[in-house]
């Protein structure tokens, strides 16, 4: 049985790339983004199985719109694929209040709105599939990406939640997280904080020149992300979370070998602010 994807962001980068891979093994899919004639040559191409779509995801209209259009076509949404998103690069001093609010609403309120906009359907089908594509930034965040990481590791906290929530029900929720990939994502896609405060420029310069040198030049391959992912959804035990790249598997395993150090030298310290009169219980029960 086909399934019906949805997928946010498709007009480029990983995206496309997913786009690509469902609709050429027989798939359906909604290719939705903001600009639709990046997808007219995919939508021609697959008459029967193709919807391109226009959706702003911080557009409550459009996100309606969008979804109307894709249950008007293909009747239900299989696997929604949380996509579409924009990086930020700057000292968080340097960001305005705007930019901040901007940052969190596209890159973790559209998508958790557009969940809660498919789930109805799910519910009633007792199946789907919600691919939340995150970053290792979502797990390990640095100086310089103080606002997209704040956004990304929001959305992982809400989909580990949601998968708690929707595993009873025959629902998945699976968290992608990519590293480098030869995507927009280390161009001038990059949103650009309002002021320039020199005293951050040792930290920031050197990221922004790493940015500019590996534009295109980037470790992982989009086709080859869109084949895991498709994986992950075909998988009868998908994966909560799923890293893509081994750059992004040698930054977590830097992160979790400094948190466990940490944490064993601040243990007993913490441990002892209990009170003397309490009994351990694990939280959760």
């Amino acid at each position: 049985m086909s399934k019906v994807y949805f997928i946010t962001g498709s007009s480029s980068g990983l995206g496309r790339a997913l786009a690509e891979a469902v609709l050429s093994r027989g798939d359906k899919a909604v290719l939705a983004a903001r600009r639709t004639e990046a997808n007219a040559d995919l939508a021609q191409q697959y008459p029967d199985t193709a919807l391109a779509a226009r959706l702003d995801v911080t557009s409550e209209n459009d996100r309606q719109a969008a979804l109307q259009a894709a249950i008007q076509r293909f009747g239900k949404i299989d696997v929604l694929v949380n996509n579409a998103g924009r990086g930020s690069l700057g000292a968080a001093e340097e960001f305005s209040s705007a930019q901040l609010r901007e940052q969190m609403e596209i890159n973790f309120i559209a998508c958790a709105e557009m969940i809660r906009a498919v789930l109805p359907g799910m519910r009633a089908r007792k199946s789907g599939h919600i691919l939340n594509v995150s970053s290792i930034g979502g797990r390990v965040n640095v100086g310089g990406f103080a606002l997209y990481g704040a956004a990304k590791f929001a959305l992982e906290g809400y989909s580990e939640a949601l998968h708690d929530e929707l595993k009873p029900l025959g629902i998945r929720v699976s968290i992608i997280e990519p590293g480098a990939f030869r995507t927009e994502f280390a161009g001038q896609a990059n949103v650009r904080p309002e002021t320039d405060i020199p005293d951050y420029q040792p930290v920031i310069e050197p990221i922004r020149s790493y940015l500019d040198g590996v534009n295109g030049k980037q470790l992982g391959d989009p086709r080859k992300a869109a084949q895991v992912m498709i994986k992950v959804v075909e998988s009868s035990e998908p994966p909560l979370r799923i890293l893509l790249g081994a750059d992004a598997y040698g930054l977590w395993e830097q992160k979790r070998a400094y948190m466990d150090e940490e944490t064993a030298k601040w243990r007993k310290i913490g441990e002892d602010t209990a009170c003397s009169d309490a009994a351990f219980t694990a939280i959760g029960g």
